[in-house]
């Protein structure tokens, strides 16, 4: 529930700031690039525990540098979106796009990193890559509660904000709003919670694209009322989609990040078919 909470809300933050209806963790590269640092830190700083056990293929020993490493990553990924946003002429098409390009590029990182593994740690690492919320223990628990609490409160505080950019620049700026600044802390503390969930299990696609939209046709695209709507949202689909994914195949353990994507991409593709209008 938590772990689906920080996804949503990052993803309609993430729409929000780039008045971009296709954005999302997923979407934009930035779980890749926080799966990629994760990864960069279990395999070579040595953060976690290589096993073949049935508790878990990876063992985080150092939850932090984890996180951090995972943040740093998605830091980089989160820079370029805005930079890119900036840009004069800059399409929600040309941000999307991006986006890929940056999936695409740390996935390779990840499949550089799998290449020098041995048998165990490349099992271990392919595992992992599979976004799965039964391998947090209670002080990643902690952790994510913590950080996705924090940031929800900051996010909600700033809805108003959000509110004047969905009208354009300029209007935002017309009421007193700076725009770089909003939007710059807004990725910062959307690339936070991504990070962290994405460090302790792995990449969950698609839950910060469809949550904001379900909620959006409900309840309309005000973010008072979005951003606490999409909290709840989030926690019931991804709680939903795990108790699907652990029944459908029993008595195998079918991972969420599978059903999330059967989920997601469908959605995806009505969007781009439809278009932005709505």
């Amino acid at each position: 529930m938590v772990a689906g909470a920080g996804l949503a809300i990052a993803g309609a933050v993430m729409q929000a700031i780039l008045r971009n209806p296709l954005g999302s963790p997923s979407t934009l590269g930035i779980s890749h690039a926080a799966g990629f640092g994760a990864a960069f830190s279990v395999m070579i700083l040595g953060t976690g525990v290589m096993s073949s056990s049935t508790l878990g293929a990876v063992t985080i020993s150092n939850i932090y540098l984890t996180t951090t490493m995972a943040f740093l990553f998605s830091l980089i990924a989160a820079g370029i979106i805005v930079a890119v946003s900036r840009l004069r002429g800059a399409s929600p098409e040309t941000m999307v796009l991006t986006g890929i390009a940056l999936a695409s590029l740390f996935t390779a990182g990840t499949m550089l990193l799998q290449f020098f593994a041995n048998d165990v740690q490349l099992a271990a690492m392919v595992f992992w890559t599979f976004g799965d919320v039964a391998r947090a223990n209670w002080p990643e628990l902690g952790v994510m509660t913590l950080v996705t609490g924090g940031a929800a409160l900051y996010l909600i505080a700033n809805s108003w904000n959000y509110n004047a950019i969905d009208a354009g620049d300029e209007t935002a700026k017309g009421l007193g709003v700076r725009v770089d600044r909003v939007r710059l802390v807004g990725m910062l503390v959307s690339s936070l919670i991504t990070a962290v969930i994405v460090s302790f299990l792995g990449v969950i696609g698609f839950v910060g694209l469809v949550c904001p939209h379900m909620v959006r046709r409900i309840i309309g695209g005000d973010h008072r009322f979005l951003l606490p709507a999409t909290l709840l949202t989030g926690s019931i689909v991804l709680l939903a989609s795990d108790t699907i994914a652990r029944l459908i195949l029993a008595p195998h353990l079918l991972p969420v990040s599978v059903l999330t994507a059967f989920m997601g991409a469908p959605v995806f593709i009505y969007l781009i078919l439809r278009g932005y209008g709505r």
